[in-house]
């Protein structure tokens, strides 16, 4: 027989000085007095409003804390007479996109950066470490055992978001984007502005490469929808994008812009309306040309095979699956001494740029 869990009634305690100076403060704000005692020298009122149920105690303990009132209102600070500090702020986190602080950067996984326990469980590796100003975050992240993935149903306030499975496999569901799938090495998706998902079950050694735009945007639990949903509507729009699920099996390699080698295109340039590009490219053994390009952040991730990568004022670096780098705009750069299995992912923003030779 399961014994059902108490009831409970939250609220939190704050202290006052006096409540004849603190009840007209927080009554002007939209609370309500509920209940106060004692009547002669009244020492603790209880207040209620905006969802929360506050306990005014003379004497008490804690220090004056801060209230959050979340609206549509912009106003200044507030601090009632005892020193309870009452912020406004807007009802929903807004995503800022910080300028691009352009650097070259290499980080190779010979160099032992720290894994670190994530979302999820997950263990968490920084591609990008100074993240160009808080532009972009770039994570390898890993799941060491086969299982159920404790995650819940949830969205993020993002301009631009890459899931690709680097190898493993993990089981995901979308928001009217049919039944759950299994996203497996090479494939790729990305995740429009708020659309609600879930990662369901992985693999063991699973390693993805996630990229978010920009580095820190908000993470929202949905605790209400159920995935997957009825519908099936890959042509619905989420901040002005599509879904995007690309199947390395099914993906045509084409010739690319550096002779001699080819790629496949995971179509996230239509999907993103050229928020982003990305592609998958292998030199076949053939070296790049030194050039430059225009688009505002480059970053590449070696997948398979080794190169030398040159870059203008730079020491050259030799690089190796698991490596990854970034080239500002402007700089002129080569893939110089590459093997038969090369494969590059590389993720540009915008999708469409030139590169000169």
């Amino acid at each position: 027989m399961t014994t059902a869990a108490p009831a409970y009634t939250a609220e939190i305690r704050l202290p006052t000085l006096n409540l004849h100076d603190d009840l007209p403060f927080y009554e002007g704000l939209g609370f309500r007095l509920d209940q106060i005692w004692p009547a002669d020298d009244p020492a603790v009122a209880i207040i209620s409003g905006h969802g929360l149920r506050i306990r005014l105690e003379r004497g008490a303990a804690e220090a004056p804390g801060t209230i959050r009132l979340l609206g549509d209102e912009a106003r200044e600070a507030l601090t009632a007479p005892s020193g309870v500090r009452v912020e406004f702020a807007p009802l929903v986190e807004t995503m800022e996109q910080p300028a691009t602080q352009h650097a070259f950067m290499t980080r190779r996984l010979t160099d032992q950066a720290p894994w670190v326990i994530g979302r999820a469980g997950m263990n968490y590796r920084d591609l990008i470490p100074d993240r160009l100003g808080g532009a972009i975050i770039a994570s390898h992240i890993r799941i060491l055992d086969e299982g159920p993935v404790p995650d819940m149903v949830h969205y993020h306030t993002v301009g631009f978001q890459l899931i690709f499975c680097h190898a493993g496999w993990v089981d995901l569901v979308y928001e009217d984007q049919g039944p759950q799938f299994r996203l497996s090495a090479g494939d790729c998706v990305i995740q429009p502005p708020q659309i609600r998902h879930r990662v369901l079950h992985s693999s063991d050694n699973l390693e993805v490469i996630e990229i978010g735009v920009p580095a820190e945007h908000v993470t929202s639990i949905d605790h209400e929808m159920e995935l997957p949903t009825p519908h099936h509507r890959p042509e619905r729009e989420f901040g002005g994008q599509v879904f995007v699920h690309h199947k390395e099996a099914e993906a045509t390699w084409k010739p690319w812009r550096f002779d001699g080698w080819t790629s496949r295109d995971t179509g996230i340039g239509a999907g993103t309306r050229g928020v982003a590009g990305v592609h998958v490219a292998r030199s076949g053994g053939t070296d790049g040309p030194m050039a430059r390009h225009d688009c505002d952040i480059h970053f590449s991730f070696v997948r398979a095979g080794e190169m030398t990568l040159e870059s203008e004022g730079e020491a050259p670096v030799r690089l190796s699956a698991g490596d990854a780098f970034v080239i500002p705009p402007g700089m002129a750069k080569r893939y110089a001494e590459c093997s038969d299995d090369l494969e590059v992912l590389e993720v540009a923003l915008a999708a469409d740029f030139e590169t000169t030779t």
